[in-house]
């Protein structure tokens, strides 16, 4: 019987996060070096590991996350491997390096607790939906693990003069330091976006990256935030 199954046993460990398989997350816990995570994220762990939900750090921040988009967050800590997973989506994972991102809080499944984060309005689109649109940036040195509905693609803006357009619902993160702002299109409403309004995009552009997932969000990003 475990010979069939062998080919899906866990590799051994070789980074802090890790993909295992696609669809899953792996952890390697150690004591001291703690992770926050989505709610209800957990599907499996090894070890001693402990759960907080809605930790002191998070209840702070999250006076800014008025959007009612906000993932809630548990912190873990321990020592052993964790797995995580969002309902079968796939699994970016990112080691930032220094750097920062800016992400969907509906894609944000997990990172380090070490690193800098908080709820910040993206710039230039407040005049498309009351208040704008509102991120989760995040940096420093550590791993971010964010969600895709389906295999997502990764655009490089390149640092040209040209824009780059996405579907606010397809958006999963984006390079921070990009200069962003919406467009508005009524003749483009049945082909691009969601529902029988006005077709809204973001345009990127500078240097940096924009992640996309192949399924728009059910929740219309623009409309709902106020």
């Amino acid at each position: 019987m475990n010979q069939p199954l062998a080919g899906l046993a866990p590799a051994p460990v070789t980074a802090r996060m890790e993909n295992h398989g696609s669809h899953m997350l792996k952890v390697a816990m150690q004591t001291g070096n703690d992770l926050f995570a989505r709610v209800g994220s957990m599907v499996a762990y090894e070890g001693f590991i402990q759960y907080e939900p809605n930790p002191p750090a998070v209840r702070q921040i999250a006076r800014d996350w008025i959007t009612g988009e906000g993932a809630p967050l548990m912190k873990c800590s321990g020592d052993g491997l964790l797995y995580l997973a969002d309902y079968g989506a796939n699994v970016v994972v990112i080691n930032l390096g220094g750097e920062a991102i800016s992400v969907n809080a509906t894609n944000l499944l997990a990172f380090d607790a070490n690193l800098q984060w908080g709820v910040e309005r993206v710039k230039g689109l407040a005049k498309f939906a009351g208040q704008g649109l509102w991120n989760t940036k995040i940096s420093g040195q550590g791993w971010v693990a964010l969600t895709s509905r389906g295999e997502p693609i990764v655009v490089d803006c390149g640092g040209g003069e040209d824009e780059t357009y996405v579907d606010p619902d397809a958006l999963v993160a984006w390079s921070p330091n990009l200069k962003v702002k919406g467009k508005r299109s009524f003749k483009a409403q049945s082909l691009i976006g969601r529902g029988s309004g006005e077709a809204y995009q973001m345009a990127f552009s500078g240097q940096g990256i924009v992640v996309v997932q192949p399924s728009e969000d059910s929740t219309d990003r623009l409309r709902i935030r106020g």
